[in-house]
């Protein structure tokens, strides 16, 4: 039903992240970016098998305009 681009994946991100996991019929897929893709793919490891939301990762720095603008893109 909807798409959701979390950037970051510290502490409230990933509240927010594993919020949105349980309303799976709301948030069908869902991206999560940081300069650290090894913390979202530890986040998205854990979420795997608990939720029927599509959840893939990525590296991005939010502070480059064009890094952000290409991962929505993509």
């Amino acid at each position: 039903m909807s798409k959701v681009l979390v950037i970051g994946c510290g502490g409230v991100a990933s509240v927010a992240i594993r919020k949105c996991c349980q309303v799976s019929e709301v948030f069908t897929e869902l991206c999560i970016a940081s300069r650290t893709k090894e913390k979202c793919d530890a986040l998205a490891a854990d979420l795997a098998g608990k939720t029927a939301t599509k959840i893939t990762t990525a590296q991005v720095d939010a502070d480059d305009v064009n890094q952000v603008i290409d991962l929505i893109r993509s």
